[in-house]
């Protein structure tokens, strides 16, 4: 759970076109737009800030040599992370390199409470394409549990909402969530990190 200060706090979700949010919400909001909805109005915070520095197309290794553009100068009190699905096409011997990043990544941001994020599930088209996705869906499981960050297991709630059936209902492509898949993506993060859930819309 996130404990959260008396003080405005500093958000930073960084990650890739998912966290993001563009084209396929198709003007919905994102799942951090829905996060600071959640955030800033429905729990009265009005002077945190939830910035989004997600960049799409971005693996690990752009966010760590982009550190300080996109977390560094905000010093963040949350640092949420979601990657895993771009690198996931560089198959397992994208592994190490994302193990490494992720984990330098944490490691300069000692002061922040850490989020990570496994991605979430790809259409049955798009998997061969991203064949080694559950892998680093554990890949990111292993790091939270070796660096004691908070986990946002999305795969999983996904896989309980569709089991061996197509996600087609949450996405917008083989591998982009759409409004719902937003919505959906919000919610669990907000039940994972003991902050309810949306209550308007």
């Amino acid at each position: 759970m996130i404990e959260l200060s008396d003080q405005p706090m500093t958000w930073v979700m960084t990650g890739d076109s998912i966290t993001q949010a563009v084209l396929h919400t198709h003007g919905a909001r994102g799942w951090v737009e829905h996060l600071s909805e959640r955030v800033r109005w429905q729990l009265d915070r009005h002077t945190d800030l939830v910035l989004n520095t997600g960049v799409t197309g971005w693996r690990a290794s752009h966010v760590l040599d982009a550190y300080e553009h996109v977390i560094g100068r905000f010093a963040p009190d949350i640092l949420s992370l979601s990657l895993g699905t771009n690198d996931a096409i560089a198959g397992l011997d994208g592994l190490p390199a994302f193990h490494a990043a992720m984990r330098e990544i944490i490691a300069r941001t000692p002061d922040a409470r850490i989020v990570l994020h496994t991605p979430t599930l790809a259409s049955i088209a798009g998997r061969p394409y991203r064949a080694e996705l559950p892998a680093y869906c554990q890949a990111v499981r292993e790091i939270a549990a070796d660096t004691g960050a908070l986990l946002v297991d999305h795969e999983a709630h996904w896989l309980d909402r569709f089991g061996s059936h197509d996600p087609l209902a949450w996405l917008d492509d083989p591998a982009h969530p759409n409004a719902a898949g937003h919505l959906a993506m919000a919610n669990h993060t907000l039940r994972t990190l003991g902050l309810g859930e949306l209550t308007e819309l």
